[in-house]
């Protein structure tokens, strides 16, 4: 590689002209990269959603989704299939290894869905997961000067937010339909034997328009057509209805039977801090950049400023440039902290400012590369970028120290012959220490799940800033030397740092037993502290937004759940911690995207002051308190809103399984209150589902048949009394109208349809002749998990040791007295956790032989690699005596600081025995007298590297904001175990070098 300085310092003006071009390019990558909170990783699960209308959870189980499970369970890869079935609606989730092609799992799927049987009602719908496509806007939304916003917004508003490139999905909640009523008297329309459906199907009878074939003429064919509308209301009112199923019945108008009406339904109630607005829910395309699409989303609804007013409610952009804003000011922080770490030890100006040229150099080309992979400028590669800020300056200060040394040692002038000696003569070293540091990243590759995917931008972005780094420090930094030291201060005596050096160095080599016995119960010393760490996957990192909910028995109106709500949006107006509420009623569930009109949802915004755990303990007693009272069989629940990043597995769950869903009832309600007597565990969740009353009638086919009924007569003449018919939509006066039928009073009792009349071909018949009308109690849903029925009570682990708290409430969950015909199985984040600790552990065995291979290939000896490797062997003294003081739990970021330890630690160990090996090949001097001054010669760049990298990490180290957990852990494990492998590196390697040549030593010792 030295090919590169010599051209360089030949050709430096096509160099300068190369770095110009690159850093304008890397300008110009850093400018479009998509600013994003996370990697846009695309999770391996599919979801079916199954639409059934009006099937019951039993049969929509029975009839499709048992039958698409099994099916499913026979797609190649699947790890996991489960389903959640409701009324009208299912849900199977599917999950796949990430190394799954799930463009062809879908297609498979989807030839799975069309070849089954399913019921001609049936709809189904695939969609997939990933941290791009979550929402990013949540926007309240009020009129100005009684303006008709809702058609403003359904005209103007939505499709030009859906011209928007980036978006995905607008949703509007709170939106009113007008309706045309027609509320039929229930006593006129039985005299004249008609029902809902007949009215119906009448009325649509009217409006009707087909080709009736061709008159021919004289060379022309003229078509005929046939059709009979109905354009107008008092055309509508005037249709003649007749009975099909008594003719005697005397023949009678809509309008003589009916009242037809104009009226407003509203299935969802919206508002925000106690007012009524819309509230608006965007969703991005998967590969859009956040902010630019919430920018856009800003300007359109400014452009309407005068029409309505806004209020955000959630707002991921903002999130995201927090974020981004943090970690760049880490990094600049960072940048300047080791720009003062050079400026300390060169105490040359020019010298520091060549050092750090290599930091936005290489940040800027990393840009390039990052661009052309398509990766977003989010908290890992930004995170990258500020980790990489002080380990970038490392190539460049060693070669610069070097060329400095060797100027004052010659006495001349600089000139190329003596930057091109000093670059080659610790080109190895440089190149072999960059190369181990890139290699360690290599491993990542055998980490499974999300946490490889997650952290692959991460180490992306420091691999390509490490190998530009070192193209600076052997192309850049050579001739920037040559044309910025002209004179050189002569060589300063050995200082007084150096001189101790060399007698420790000398000591330690007089007293290896007792160095090495130190450093070893230093090591077994710094395990001790392990065990007072948590364990957990990622921190928990407080977060001021929280979500709500709660859930009335599912019989329970739109309007008394509103009524309910209003009470508790009262309370959350009062309470000063609390700055924004937005408040759905009626709509979308958090968890299964379901709206029901028994649940209320909410965003609430706390102030930035506000003890988030503290204060939700507080928080869900009273909301307890006010609903109760009201609503004693409610749930409820309210919890810190997911960022949507990686799963931060502090969870456990809870897994039972039985047949009986009484057993399943009683066991899920008995583990759910053992979990919330738990004080390490909160957000206890139980989804299996109460119980609610249903009417079964159980028709009896004889006599059914006798009658002259079919079970479709008797299913079409219920859901009349019991429920509106949609007659569809109708031109009528100019405008389409949605048409609504209903009886003046709905059924509302068993009673009332005991009271029910068939009308039949031999006349009325009661429905009680045919059927028998049982009141039971069933279950709302159904959850299975491969196939067989559960209930999941799951929570989230307060404490930073998560194995242990998982253990602990597995333990005490089997000391529980369930039902004999329930069993369970406990798990959740602590085994993903362990696994995923095991694979970054296999990592880093792979990486320590990488680097040997590395090292192996650049000395050329077997021994060098092991000499350089025991360096590392005291990583963890300093690791974990820095996550101890921080009160820093064992984490997947700690587990990757460990794994950069590797390379970046051996980069000392490279530059002290490199130096060595120079001493004793070119030099011929023994191997103590080698390591002397081997010693004394590179502890100054050996300190200055060290402490630029530490003082870089600093900012991140002492962060308090948010978004800088992941980066924050890795700081404060590379600061530790760097200062200790350092100072111990500094004293021990020589002593373990000598150890290694032992019989040589003993030999040069003698002469």
């Amino acid at each position: 590689m030295n090919f590169f300085t010599r051209f360089s310092l030949r050709n430096a003006v096509a160099v300068f002209i190369i770095s110009f071009l690159l850093i304008l390019g890397g300008l110009y990558s850093f400018q479009k990269l998509k600013l994003d909170l996370l990697p846009n990783i695309e999770f391996p699960q599919l979801s079916v959603e199954i639409v059934y209308p009006g099937a019951s959870p039993g049969d929509l189980d029975d009839k499709v989704t048992s039958d698409l499970e099994e099916k499913f369970k026979g797609v190649e890869g699947v790890k996991q299939v489960s389903s959640s079935t409701y009324e009208t609606i299912s849900v199977i989730n599917l999950e796949f290894p990430f190394n799954t092609d799930m463009d062809e799992v879908e297609r498979k799927v989807d030839s799975l869905i069309s070849d089954s049987d399913l019921p001609d009602e049936v709809t189904t719908d695939i969609s997939r997961t990933s941290f791009g496509a979550l929402p990013i806007f949540n926007i309240s939304l009020f009129a100005k000067d009684n303006a008709d916003l809702q058609s403003l917004l359904e005209d103007d508003v939505i499709p030009e937010l859906k011209k928007i490139e980036g978006v995905n999905s607008v949703s509007v909640g709170g939106l009113k339909e007008e309706l045309l009523q027609i509320t039929i008297d229930k006593d006129k329309a039985a005299e004249n034997g008609l029902s809902l459906t007949d009215i119906k199907d009448q009325i649509n009878e009217k409006d009707l328009s087909f080709p009736a074939g061709n008159l021919d003429g004289d060379n022309i064919q003229v078509p005929v057509r046939v059709q009979e509308k109905v354009d107008t209301i008092n055309q509508l009112k005037e249709i003649v209805l007749t009975s099909k199923v008594n003719p005697q019945a005397t023949p009678t108008s809509l309008g003589d039977i009916a009242k037809i009406e104009e009226v407003t339904d509203r299935p969802e109630i919206t508002r925000y801090n106690m007012e009524d607005s819309f509230s608006m829910a965007i969703t991005k395309k998967q590969d859009a950049n956040t902010v630019e699409v919430a920018d856009q989303v800003l300007e359109v609804m400014k452009d309407y400023k005068d029409d309505f007013s806004y209020a955000i409610g959630f707002d991921s952009a903002d999130g995201i440039k927090k974020s981004v804003e943090t970690l760049v000011k880490e990094g600049l922080l960072g940048a300047v902290f080791a720009s003062l770490a050079v400026l300390l030890f060169l105490r040359n100006i020019r010298a520091t400012i060549i050092a750090i040229i290599s930091i936005p150099l290489s940040l800027l080309v990393s840009s390039i590369f990052l661009a052309q992979l398509d990766i977003s400028l989010n908290i890992m590669t930004l995170g990258g970028m500020a980790v990489a800020v002080g380990r970038v300056v490392d190539d460049s200060i060693v070669v610069i120290e070097n060329i400095f040394r060797r100027v004052r040692k010659s006495g001349e002038e600089i000139n190329d012959q003596i930057i091109e000696d000093s670059t080659k003569e610790i080109l190895k070293a440089i190149t072999s220490s960059t190369l181990t540091t890139v290699v360690v990243f290599l491993p990542l590759g055998f980490v499974g799940g999300v946490t490889g995917e997650f952290f692959l931008p991460f180490a992306l972005t420091i691999v390509f800033s490490l190998l530009t780094s070192l193209l600076v420090a052997i192309t850049i930094v050579p001739i920037l030397s040559k044309f910025s030291f002209k004179k050189v201060p002569p060589e300063e005596k050995e200082g007084r740092l150096q001189r101790w050096y060399a007698r420790a160095i000398e000591w330690s080599l007089n007293h290896k037993t007792v160095i090495i016995a130190l450093s070893l119960v230093t090591l077994l010393g710094s395990f001790a502290l392990a065990g007072r760490l948590g364990f957990t996957f990622i921190p928990n990192e407080e977060q001021k937004q929280l979500v709500a909910s709660v859930q009335l028995p599912s019989s329970t109106s739109l309007e008394r759940t509103n009524d309910v709500s209003m009470k508790l949006e009262e309370f959350f107006d009062g309470e000063k911690e609390i700055k924004e509420v937005t408040a759905g009623i009626g709509s979308r569930d958090f968890q299964t995207g379901l709206k029901r009109k028994n649940q209320a949802n909410y965003f609430l915004t706390l102030d930035e002051d506000t003890n988030v755990n503290a204060y939700l303990e507080d928080l869900q007693k009273n909301m307890e308190d006010i609903v109760y009272k009201d609503e004693p069989d409610a749930k409820l629940g309210v919890q810190e809103q997911q960022t949507g990043g990686p799963p931060s597995n502090n969870n456990v769950d809870i897994d039972l399984f039985s047949n009986n869903l009484d057993s399943l009832q009683t066991a899920a309600k008995e583990v759910e209150a053992y979990m919330k007597d738990q004080d390490q565990l909160k957000y206890v969740n139980n989804n299996f589902s109460e119980k609610q009353k249903q009417i079964i009638i159980d028709i009896d086919p004889e006599k059914a048949a006798k009658a002259g009924v079919s079970g479709f007569q008797v299913l079409g003449t219920v859901t009349d009394q019991t429920e509106p018919v949609s007659v569809g939509t109708l031109p009528l006066d100019g405008t389409d109208r949605k048409v609504q039928l209903s009886y003046e009073d709905q059924t509302s009792s068993k009673e009332e349809l005991e009271d029910l009349t068939l009308f039949t071909a031999k006349g009325p018949v009661p429905l009680t002749d045919i059927a028998k009308i049982d009141e039971v109690e069933g279950y709302t849903s159904i959850q299975k998990l491969e196939g067989k029925i559960y209930a999941r009570v799951s929570a989230q682990i307060s404490s930073d040791d998560i194995r242990t708290v998982s253990q602990e409430t597995v333990d005490g969950v089997k000391k529980l007295d369930l039902p004999d015909d329930v069993s369970f199985e406990g798990g959740g984040g602590s085994d993903e956790t362990v696994q995923t600790f095991q694979d970054l552990g296999l990592a880093m065995l792979i990486a320590i032989g990488l680097v040997y291979i590395t090292m192996l290939i650049t000395f050329g000896k077997a021994r060098i690699p092991f000499i350089i490797l025991s360096s590392l062997i005291f990583v963890p003294i300093g690791s974990l005596l820095g996550l101890s003081v921080a009160n820093e739990p064992l984490s997947v970021s700690v587990m990757i600081g460990l794994l950069m330890l590797i390379g970046i630690v051996t980069t000392n160990a490279i530059v002290l025995v490199d130096r060595i090996g120079q001493n004793r090949e070119q030099k011929g001097m023994t191997i103590r007298d080698s390591l002397i001054e081997a010693g004394k010669t590179r502890l100054r760049p050996i300190l200055m590297t060290a402490f630029a990298t530490i003082t870089a990490l600093l900012p991140l180290a002492f962060t308090t904001s948010s978004g800088t957990l992941i980066s924050k852990g890795l700081a404060i494990t590379v600061i530790g175990g760097l200062t200790s492998s350092t100072l111990l590196t500094l004293i021990l390697l020589p002593v373990l070098y000598e150890v290694f040549f032992y019989k040589k030593v003993k030999k040069e010792l003698k002469k």
